[in-house]
This record gives C-alpha cells, structure tokens and sequence, in this order.
C-alpha cells in the first residue's frame, strides 16, 4: 500500500514537472497550474563578556510548499504538498527540532454541477526525523521517527463550495495508521491485548473544508479543518485545524503566524496546539 500510494504521487509529479520543463508556445498544454513557494527563516544570537546574562541561539526553519492542478472538461485533479523543517540550538544544549512536517494530497474532482461534485483523494501524513521530548533534566526520550507514524486516508465522497473562498467534502473514507518502533503509542489496538499492531485500518467517515481568504493584496489567511470519525469508535474522532495568516513585506521577505490544532484521542486526551510565528526570506518559484 505504501508503495503504490508513494508511486502515484512520484507519478504525479513527474507528469507535473515534465509538463513545468516544456517550452511555453501558444499550442502548449496550458491545462497544468502550477505555484510553488520556498521560505526560509534564521535567526541568531550571541553575547560576549554581556554582563546581563543570556544563552547564544541560533534557529533556523525550512518550508516548501506548492500546488499542481490540472483542469480539462469535467476533470479537476488538484496535488498539493507541505514540507517543513527546522532546529534551534539554545546555550550549550543540544540541537532540537523545532518543526517536521510531510503532507501530500491528492483531490480528483469530476464537476457534474455548479457547486456539488463527486471526488476521490488520498492523502499521506509524516515527518523526516525522529521526534523526541526532553524532561526536565533535559534527558530525551524519543517518540517518533519517518513513516513510525504515518497516515494515509482514502475517500469518497462529495464536494461543495457555495463561494470561491470556501470549499468543503466529505465521503466514506478508509485511514491507515502505520508505525514501527512506537507502534504502542500510535497503531495498536487499545481494545485487543494478544499483540502490538504496527498498522491499523479504520473506516469511518472524513471532513475537510478549506477556507482561502484575501484580507487585503498582500495579507491572506489559510485555513484547513480535517475531521476523521471512526465507524466503531466515534469517541477517537481525530481533528485537525492548520491556520496560517501570511503577509508579504515586499517580493522576497514575508510574515507568517501559524496555529496548528490536532486532537487524537490515540495519542493523548488532550488537545494538542503548535504557534508559528516566523519573518524571514520567501520566494514564488513559480
């Protein structure tokens, strides 16, 4: 499953980058609608002989997120993918991650009418390193690592944007939970205690609506709220809410608060809430 999942996504952005490397002439295949942003964000400190106390820090974080759509007729087929990275260094700790972030999705849409249409979507959720939490005397204990989590969820359903900046669906969707070393802390089965399940299949139903809102020409807010409620055990409902209200300073430098919301009751009982704020370098590749 794994594979097949990750080879339509190469797949796609094969097709995607194929189509980007074309020379533009006015017969060329101008279905393919592209947009790609990278951004970066450092910051640094240091003191010497400062007699007021404080720890030199150096933080740094990467992003590189984009959109390939290609529209023809009665097909919409949207790709979309997030990457994020960083690690700061404070005082003579260890470097810590701060931010790891790999989300792909992809949404096909066949349009039938103005504002309600059938789709199909696959999506795929992990991280690049392992993930750890520090206890108060700075002891790590690792929790995570790449695909130990991972969740690939496949739907169904129907699609609706009563307006452009709004758009919602919703189907039958079947989620996979993929783990390995932390299998205990993510995959298994709480209701079974023969074995560990490194990989657990739910079916249930998924929500995600999307919100694109142009406040002013240079400020705009994202927002996504993605809800999964399992068909056996509707108290594990899982939510996820990324907000993200990005300003741009002039071409190349851009301010960007991020709210990140995730409840899983497989995880913890308790609402889980990451804050972004970021001003740093940030470029349209395309």
């Amino acid at each position: 499953m794994k594979k097949v999942l990750l080879m339509a996504f190469i797949a796609a952005s094969t097709v995607a980058a194929q189509d980007m490397q074309s020379v533009p002439h006015p017969a060329a295949d101008t279905s393919w609608k592209h947009l790609m942003i990278i951004s970066a964000n450092i910051t640094q400190i240091s003191f010497t002989d400062w007699a007021q106390g404080g720890d030199n820090a150096l933080a740094y974080a990467l992003f590189l997120e984009g959109k390939s759509t290609y529209a023809v007729d009665m097909i919409d087929w949207m790709n979309s993918y997030k990457f994020g990275y960083g690690q700061a260094k404070l005082g003579s700790q260890s470097i810590r991650k701060t931010d790891d972030k790999i989300d792909l999705e992809s949404v096909l849409t066949y349009k039938i009418g103005r504002f309600i249409n059938p789709f199909v979507s696959v999506s795929l959720k992990t991280q690049f390193a392992k993930g750890v939490i520090y206890d108060a005397e700075g002891n790590a204990t690792p929790v995570s690592n790449f695909f130990d989590p991972a969740y690939i969820t496949q739907t169904i359903g129907v699609g609706y944007q009563p307006i452009p900046e709004i758009k919602t669906r919703i189907g039958a969707a079947l989620r996979e939970t993929i783990a390995n070393n932390y299998a205990a802390k993510y995959s298994d089965d709480l209701e079974t205690t023969s074995e560990l399940e490194k990989t657990r299949i739910e079916g249930g139903a998924e929500s995600v609506t999307e919100l694109g809102w142009t406040i002013m020409e240079n400020v705009v807010f994202n927002a996504k709220l993605e809800i999964f409620a399992p068909v056996n055990n509707f108290d594990r409902t899982t939510v996820r809410s990324d907000n993200t209200l990005s300003a741009k300073v002039n071409k190349y430098l851009s301010m960007n608060l991020n709210i990140y919301l995730l409840s899983d009751p497989q995880i913890q009982a308790r609402t889980q809430i990451k804050q972004t704020l970021a001003l740093g370098l940030s470029y349209t590749l395309m």
